[in-house]
């Protein structure tokens, strides 16, 4: 058997088995570089802004009802002494208008001295008036005032009248014109006159003694003349009167 070859088995090495691999080993910048971007898309701040938006609505909304229930209850307390109170509005007229002096001189300065009578009447039956100081009153002609004076000071109980005689006195140049005008007047016995004044209030309600208000009053007046020799009549009389504050 020389023609056949004999073979013999050979180990063949198998490769070495490759190591492990070694598990990834970041420096602490390469984490932080991971670590950046996965954390900014989802920001730990943006918690915050919604927690104080929600905040500012609910105090928003406490206020505006703490406003409402505010309003209702001074709605309310004032209908309920209106219905307890049944105020109405005083009434003022001016009866008689004396004048003790009325002056003009070569300068068309007039020096004029008024005595006015003015009644005020207070309707109420539970609300008293208290006349306080500071009041101004005037007697108008035209745009100028002839003289000028003040309410005294006093109380009006409920549903009384009160006569007041008011001392009132002034001086005012006027235009001659105006002049012209008055002397015009004098003779076909209508000259028109505007009592005019403002009068600062307390409302006492029951014992309330309550705020200060000011009551504006307006009488147009046309009189027959404005000396001191004649005997003044008031041949018209028109008031009207308002609350100003």
């Amino acid at each position: 058997m020389a023609g056949h070859q004999r073979i013999h088995p050979v180990d063949v090495e198998s490769p070495p088995p490759s190591a492990p691999r070694a598990p990834l080993n970041f420096s602490q910048s390469e984490e932080h570089d991971v670590a950046g971007p996965l954390q900014g898309t989802i920001p730990v701040a943006q918690a915050k802004p919604a927690k104080k938006k929600r905040s500012c609505c609910k105090c928003l909304c406490c206020t505006t009802l703490t406003i409402v229930v505010l309003i209702i209850l001074i709605g309310a307390t004032a209908g309920i002494l209106y219905l307890i109170f049944d105020p109405k509005i005083p009434k003022y007229s001016v009866d008689r208008l004396s004048i003790s002096a009325f002056d003009v001189d070569s300068s068309m300065t007039v020096r004029a001295s008024f005595n006015v009578t003015v009644t005020a009447r207070n309707p109420n039956k539970k609300i008293g008036i208290y006349y306080e100081e500071g009041s101004y009153l005037s007697v108008r002609y035209t745009d100028s005032s002839l003289c000028n004076g003040s309410f005294p000071e006093f109380y009006q109980g409920h549903r009384s009248t009160t006569v007041l005689s008011i001392i009132m006195t002034g001086e005012t140049q006027l235009g001659s014109g105006l002049l012209t005008e008055l002397q015009r007047q004098q003779q076909t016995g209508t000259i028109p006159l505007l009592f005019k004044g403002d009068v600062p209030v307390r409302v006492k309600f029951g014992r309330l003694k309550l705020w200060k208000v000011t009551f504006g009053v307006r009488c147009n007046l046309v009189v027959n003349s404005l000396s001191a020799s004649n005997q003044i009549s008031i041949k018209s009389s028109s008031c009207k009167f308002k609350l100003k504050h």
